[in-house]
């Protein structure tokens, strides 16, 4: 049978590559690229303001903690206010403030547009993760969100590596510039898509107020996902810094190495994923990661650093999409974006923990105690995720 009498034998409600999914991809790479170009220059750019390590972990760890607060907002206002003004809004505010870096000349602005990045950050990604939930089948769910991932993890693959390398030829000005650009096309690319519209949801108004932060049934893997998302914070703040401190050469290179193993990843994972289930997946991904960190605390060539991309990005890209599909599987249609939201805050927790412990363990300590650190946080993701296994088995049981 020829591959496109395969694609034919698909049912419309089955495919994955429709208009609108192709759209949204396209979109989330434009934003994630700019966003990636600014990833590992961002802490350059504090250290030619006369900024010190500690600084470089408050504003990384400030704009995820703006992101986070954010989120649940925006979850919200998916359901209530819909899919596109939410997507657009974040949009224009995510690229404003990259635009407004440009123009930055002290660290106390530099933390104010940070916190809008957050803001706008915050409501765009929890928004496409709903969108491109909402465009994927039920029945290829994992497989879908591996693919829309590669979006993203494409972005990955080109962002960090252009952005060191633009900064050594242009200034840091020129370089904001270009990822506001990359906001610009993202936010052209959005007004083409056709949204799913809002079912309008009862609410209960016997109470004035209901405390309603995040999806209880996407606690789990959100909690797994903090723990994991902890070493990213420490690689994304401080490798640049410890590669230099280290003498080792190819940072560029990581970057570059990681992606590619990630996108390598993400197609195998989610489609074991929707065959087996998240214990063929998070188990082998996470254990990855925890041999990826130990070798970036030993770091002692550049050959090791690019082993250390390889092994982090197809654990971390397995990982992370099978951990969002199993995030919204189960929730109510009306809380998809709820879900996503709180599956993100987890991840901007993460980061944003990392960053600013870590930015105060180097400054304490050194560099390579951070990955040690991270190391550790990983452990503890795979000590609750067996203690989750543990005790879906004895419910099953009973």
């Amino acid at each position: 049978m020829s591959f496109s009498s395969k694609a034919e034998s698909i049912p419309a409600s089955e495919k994955i590559w429709t208009r609108d999914f192709i759209l949204i991809c396209i979109a989330n790479f434009f934003v994630f690229i700019g966003f990636q170009m600014t990833l590992p220059t961002i802490p350059l750019f504090v250290k030619e303001l006369g900024g010190s390590d500690q600084m470089i972990g408050i504003i990384v760890g400030i704009f995820t903690f703006s992101s986070l607060v954010i989120r649940p907002y925006a979850g919200h206002a998916l359901e209530t206010k819909g899919r596109r003004f939410v997507y657009l809004f974040g949009l224009m505010i995510f690229t404003i403030s990259l635009a407004s870096f440009a123009w930055i000349a002290s660290i106390a602005l530099l933390i104010i547009f940070r916190l809008i990045q957050g803001v706008g950050f915050g409501f765009t990604s929890t928004a496409t993760g709903t969108i491109a939930t909402d465009l994927i089948p039920p029945k290829r769910r994992g497989e879908g969100m591996g693919y829309f991932g590669l979006s993203g993890n494409l972005a990955l693959a080109l962002g960090p590596s252009l952005g060191l390398t633009l900064v050594g030829v242009i200034s840091f000005k020129q370089l904001f510039l270009i990822t506001a650009i990359t906001g610009v096309i993202a936010l052209l690319l959005a007004t083409k898509i056709r949204y799913k519209k809002v079912e309008p949801v009862t609410r209960d108004t016997s109470s004035s107020f209901k405390f309603d932060v995040f999806e209880k049934t996407a606690l789990n893997p959100s909690i797994l996902l903090f723990f994991i998302t902890i070493s990213f914070g420490g690689i994304a703040s401080f490798l640049p810094l410890y590669a230099a401190q280290k003498g080792v050469s190819g940072i560029e290179g990581y970057f570059l190495m990681y992606a590619l193993f990630l996108m390598l990843s993400r197609v195998v994972a989610g489609r074991i994923y929707d065959l087996k289930g998240h214990i063929y997946v998070f188990l082998p991904g996470a254990i990855l990661i925890f041999i990826a960190l130990l070798l970036l605390s030993w770091l002692p060539n550049t050959l090791t650093l690019l082993l250390a991309a390889m092994i982090y990005g197809f654990g971390f890209g397995s990982v992370q999409p099978a951990l969002q599909a199993w995030a919204v599987e189960e929730a109510a249609p009306n809380r998809k974006g709820m879900a996503n939201a709180t599956f993100f805050s987890s991840f901007d927790l993460g980061v944003g923990v990392g960053a600013i412990v870590f930015g105060q363990m180097a400054y304490l300590f050194n560099y390579h105690v951070i990955y040690l650190a991270a190391a550790g946080s990983v452990m503890i993701a795979i000590f609750y995720y067996m203690i989750i296994l543990f005790l879906t088995w004895k419910k099953a049981k009973n």
